[in-house]
Formats: C-alpha cells, sequence, structure tokens
C-alpha cells in the first residue's frame, strides 16, 4: 500500500498521541516548566519587562512579557532543556532591520559545537532579509509580516540549548520565539537534525558554490534554502546541483540539470514558456510550494538582482552512509549563446540529519 499524503505530513499519526507530555518555552515560560508561565508582575522600569506597560491595569498572566529585546552583541536563550525529547516546533519573529546578523544555532546533548548553525532568515528561507515576501510549504512558513515557523523534527537524547544571538551592530528591539517539544524516548538509531550556511562570491576562479562538505558519517540530506544574487546582468540559473556520495570522485552520484530545475521550477521559473539563450532576462515569477519553491524574485530592471529558494527533500531524502559533498555551479548564458560562469553572490543552508550530533 502506498504512503498517503497524510502519512508524509504526520497527520496520520496523531489519534495515537493522546496523553503526550508537551512542553514549550517563550518570553512567558523561558523554562518550559510545568505551570511556569505567565508569572510576571507588569513593571515597565524592570529592564528585563520593558514591554509590560500595557498591562499594568490587568495585572499578572496579562502578556506581561510577550516578548523581548536582543541587543547588539547579546545572546538569548530559546530554550535550554533536558531530554529526552523531540523538538516539533521553532517559531521566531522580530522587528530587526535586518535578519542575516541574528544567528540562530542548537546543540544536541552537550556537543561542544552546534549542531545547527544559521542566520535566521536563511534557516526559514528568507535570507534575502526585509523582503515582504512569504513562503508556504509542509516544513517551513513564513506569514505576512515574519512570522516564522519551522516544524522539523529535532531529537534530543540527554539536553537541547538552542539561542539566537545578535551579531550584528543593531539592537533587535522586539524577538517573540516559541519552542515547542514532546517529552519522549527516543529510538537508537534516530538522528539528529543538522543545518550549515555557506556564503560564497563565485567567479571564474571560483565557478561553484558548495553547499555542503566536510561531512562524515551516516544520514539523509534533506533541504536546501538559497539566496542568490546578481551581480551581471542575464540569466543565472544554468547551474547543475550535484550531490557526491559516499567517496565519489571528480563525477557525483546524483546530478540536476539547472538550479531552477532542483528547487521545482523549469524554464527560467517563467510566466510563460521562453527561448533558452541570450535574450535578455527571463519573466521569473515568484512561487511557493508544499516541498519547493521560489519565493523572492526582484524586478528585472533593476541592476542588483535578488532571488530566495528552497527544496525540501522530506518525500525523496538523500542518504549517504559515508560522506557527502554538496555544489551548486554559477552558470548561465554568455553573449555569444553559450554558458558562461558567472559572478554573483550565492548563499544557503544545508538541511541533513545524522546519527551522531557532531557533522565531522
Amino acid at each position: 500500500m502506498s504512503r498517503s499524503p497524510a502519512h508524509l505530513l504526520g497527520l496520520d499519526g496523531l489519534p495515537l498521541r493522546a496523553g503526550m507530555v508537551s512542553r514549550q518555552a517563550s518570553a512567558e515560560n523561558p523554562t518550559g516548566a510545568p505551570g511556569g508561565g505567565c508569572q510576571r508582575d507588569p513593571d515597565p522600569t524592570d529592564p528585563d519587562l520593558p514591554f509590560s506597560g500595557p498591562a499594568m491595569d490587568l495585572g499578572r498572566g496579562w502578556k506581561v512579557r510577550p516578548y523581548v529585546p536582543l541587543a547588539a552583541g547579546d545572546t538569548l536563550v530559546l530554550a535550554d532543556v533536558d531530554g529526552p525529547g523531540v523538538i516539533r516546533q521553532l517559531f521566531l519573529t522580530t522587528n530587526a532591520p535586518a535578519l542575516r546578523p541574528l544567528v540562530l544555532r542548537c546543540t544536541w546533548d552537550h556537543e561542544d559545537e552546534p549542531s545547527i548553525e544559521s542566520p535566521m532568515g536563511d534557516f526559514f528561507g528568507i535570507g534575502q532579509d526585509p523582503g515582504d515576501h512569504t513562503l508556504d510549504s509542509a516544513v517551513v512558513t513564513v506569514a505576512p509580516a515574519r512570522g516564522c515557523s519551522a516544524h522539523w523534527p529535532m531529537p534530543f537524547r540527554r539536553h537541547a540549548r538552542i539561542t539566537l544571538t545578535n551579531e550584528g551592530a543593531v539592537d533587535a528591539p522586539i524577538v517573540a520565539y516559541r519552542v515547542a517539544w514532546e517529552e519522549a524516548a527516543i529510538p537508537e538509531d534516530a538522528a539528529y537534525l543538522h543545518a550549515r550556511w555557506r556564503r560564497t562570491r563565485t567567479g571564474p576562479d571560483r565557478p561553484e558554490h558548495v553547499i555542503l562538505d566536510d561531512v562524515r558519517g551516516r544520514g539523509a540530506y534533506v533541504g536546501t534554502t538559497m539566496t542568490w544574487t546578481t551581480d551581471q546582468p542575464g540569466w543565472w540559473g544554468e547551474g547543475e546541483v550535484k550531490f557526491h556520495l559516499d567517496g565519489d570522485g571528480e563525477h557525483p552520484s546524483i546530478v540536476d540539470n539547472g538550479t531552477e530545475d532542483y528547487f521545482g521550477g523549469a524554464w527560467g521559473f517563467g510566466r510563460d514558456l521562453w527561448p533558452p539563450g541570450p535574450e535578455g532576462p527571463p519573466p521569473e515569477q515568484a512561487w511557493s510550494g508544499t516541498w519547493a519553491g521560489c519565493p523572492l524574485v526582484s524586478a528585472p530592471d533593476l541592476p542588483v538582482r535578488r532571488f530566495g529558494m528552497y527544496r525540501w527533500h522530506v518525500p525523496d531524502p538523500i542518504g549517504f552512509r559515508e560522506s557527502i559533498r554538496v555544489a551548486v555551479q554559477s552558470l548561465g548564458w554568455g553573449p555569444d549563446g553559450r554558458y558562461a560562469i558567472r559572478s554573483d553572490e550565492i548563499a544557503s543552508t544545508a538541511f541533513w540529519y545524522q546519527v551522531h550530533p557532531n557533522p565531522g
């Protein structure tokens, strides 16, 4: 019997989860402890309660600490909890002017290095920062305005620590967050979620952007978010995405035939079919789907164009037993009707599960 979409989304397991132990960390209950929420009295003179003034007439329990500020250089602990358990949702939003200076880190089971390290916007598929675009997919949702939710299952056995650090020079006046998890035993063969961010300035001497490498062990690659900033005119998305698996040498085991194809589109994300070649910028359109999308497309008449894309390998994970390397070529059309290496800025976050919390 084939698996239904309900199975893929976990819906058919809901009738079996009655009585599960649910926890949630937020600004109102930072530890997620049972009965630990809404225990503060409004006092806007308290630096920890700067947004409590509107609740002065209502008192405790009435939106006293709904969100917190995050000053430049500071770190906010979103969750610091003992296991075993599985994080089911991570929600973040902020009115910071830019999202890339806010860096998300997740560390599992007291490891020295985080398994997840990515700018906030790139983790949620909106790495081109303050754009007003939304994203509607099965795993990640970005709702108006900047309501960022991720539903990757994140198991941990002994401990989970999730932080958001403001590595920029500008304060984030408001940060709201939610980390929802369930207390549950973790099967011995369950893998940990990892995410890693990379940024590359490509050119003839650096013709590809490496999405992921230096990973050793057993796991499954499950997703990519990518931003592409063009530094020259013309179509930019002819590069192939290549997966080198388990000791592949020069040639990969898995390869897609074009950047837009890998991210689920075709013919340059065009509104209509258009002939490939040096005819000028194609009429790309933004779109957002269950497993893939290109939710950000900047206007074709801008001197610098920006694109944001995502692809979730949830129904089609790419397994590896020993190692994995993923890269995309920076390739477009040249004026002579031939492919040409481009000089653009590409940034990506790779998502994968691995049986050990340390990716190396």
